[in-house]
């Protein structure tokens, strides 16, 4: 059975990222398993779907583009665009996995995890093999969240719909009112249909929090404001969808706590997230989880219950700090490997990796007295 220093497991921006962070440690052995192929969430989102945070190239000034997981990369500069797709940014990681040679095993599916007191041992696909240290960045948008109510067996979930074109003509009902939801909503008002989106509450009210972990992106308030001066977008706020019900003629009815109803000849569309915990539900048993679902860590992101055992990508949490964008999350590329290479006998007086400017993108120490 093949032994090494450290195993990855996902191989989207966290997982890639993590793997560039430590790939400054010398002599460190690693490994990045991934169920799919590199980006493989990205692959699977809509084709009309574009990343909410701007790309722009301004590395030569020390600040790296957003959605970068490199210092000197900018998906902008790779895809043409500011806002890329899902496709585009997934090729994108892909170049950036290849011209780092970073150690990528493609359709290797991790299905059994086993924790001891010298690390672990994976089960996978293909094999399997013991490593010291185990990251996971197995992300969430491959873990929707299907059965938030009864009935929603029948809903269409936003990370089930390959193209928006590919949904029926006429009226459409959306429930959810972040991000995804929203974006389901501009894309049907953009192809000609006339939607009704059902919100608890407006995520874009000005007095919502500027954070967009809370609130909605200016970028997707932009095109929602767009989609309600056509003329075929009802928002209906106020709504905690309780059930949904099919009737024989292949319609529905969407049911409210407060009674309301309403009803929609095709299936609804469900903007109402995703598992809480995502793919490290698939673990579930070596984290401790607090009352709201979240995942508990120490300082430097690793698990309260299993030592050695590491949380990279959206999932991360510390207190009132939220870490699910991609230039949030990769300020604590440096901590945990910084926290790996001590462990491993690096001199801890000279990080492996770098805390200056760059960081990889800043300091390793950021977000500990800041909300990056």
């Amino acid at each position: 059975m093949q032994s090494i220093d450290v195993a990855i497991v996902g191989a989207g921006p966290a997982g890639l990222g993590m793997a560039l962070a430590l790939s400054r440690l010398s002599g460190l052995r690693q490994v990045v398993l991934e169920a799919g192929e590199v980006g493989e969430s990205f692959r699977r989102w809509p084709r009309q779907t574009r990343f909410i945070t701007p790309s722009f190239y301004s590395n030569p000034f020390g600040m790296a583009d957003l959605n970068a997981i490199s210092e000197a990369s900018s998906p902008a500069i790779f895809s043409g665009t500011e806002h890329p797709d899902g496709q585009q940014y997934a090729d994108y990681l892909s170049l950036v996995a290849e011209g780092h040679e970073l150690p990528v095993i493609s359709q290797c599916a991790v299905e059994q995890v086993e924790a001891g007191a010298d690390g672990f041992v994976l089960h996978g696909s293909r094999g399997s093999m013991r490593c010291r240290f185990l990251v996971w960045a197995t992300g969430e948008y491959q873990f929707p969240d299907l059965r938030p109510f009864p009935g929603a067996g029948w809903c269409r979930h936003y990370a089930q719909v390959a193209c928006w074109r590919d949904l029926e003509d006429g009226e459409h009902t959306v429930i959810g009112g972040y991000e995804s939801g929203v974006d389901a909503a501009v894309q049907l008002v953009r192809l000609g249909h006339r939607v009704r989106l059902l919100a608890r509450k407006s995520t874009w009210d000005p007095s919502a929090p500027h954070d967009p972990s809370l609130s909605l992106s200016p970028f997707t308030r932009e095109r929602l404001h767009q989609a309600a001066g056509t003329g075929r977008l009802e928002i209906v706020f106020g709504v905690e969808v309780v059930e949904v019900s099919q009737d024989t003629g292949g319609g529905g009815r969407i049911h409210a706590r407060d009674g309301r109803h309403w009803d929609t000849p095709h299936a609804p569309v469900l903007g109402t997230g995703f598992v809480r915990g995502g793919g490290a539900r698939q673990i579930a048993e070596l984290w401790d989880w607090d009352d709201d679902g979240q995942i508990m860590l120490n300082a430097v992101d690793e698990s309260i219950r299993t030592p050695g055992l590491f949380l990279a990508g959206p999932q991360v949490r510390h207190e009132q700090r939220i870490y699910c964008f991609i230039y949030k999350f990769r300020q604590r590329f440096a901590r945990v490997a910084n926290e790996i290479g001590r462990r491993l006998g690096h001199d801890a007086a000279e990080p492996a990796v770098g805390t200056g400017a760059w960081g990889p993108f800043g300091n390793a120490d950021c977000c500990e007295g800041c909300e990056c």
